[in-house]
């Protein structure tokens, strides 16, 4: 199959399936999308980024990189993971010269 046959087929499987969920008939349903739904899906469930790479065909897993960059769900996780830093906060006092600049305006 072409790239022109992939995209046909998916628009007439997208067009079929929103008789059933109507919300789909305003969603732009794409191959891309659905490879990048894919190696979203594969890197939430565990897989490493380089495995992804060699699955959807990419020359080098930096280019997989970007699902990691994507995904916030995985930055919430890593974060929550961490310590907040024993560190007291104290809250801003600007300079006087700003202030002053600043009134100036």
């Amino acid at each position: 199959m072409n790239r022109a046959t992939v995209s046909q087929r998916l628009k007439l499987a997208t067009r079929a399936a929103s008789d059933q969920h109507p919300e789909l008939a305003d969603v732009k349903v794409s191959p891309h999308r659905i490879r990048h739904s894919t190696a979203m899906a594969m890197l939430q469930s565990g897989v490493w980024h380089t495995e992804i790479a060699l699955w959807l065909g990419h020359e080098s897993p930096t280019t997989t990189h970007m699902y990691v960059e994507a995904d916030l769900k995985m930055k919430e996780r890593a974060l929550a993971r961490l310590n907040p830093p024993d560190v007291k906060r104290a809250r801003y006092q600007p300079p006087q010269t700003l202030l002053r600049f600043l009134k100036s305006l």
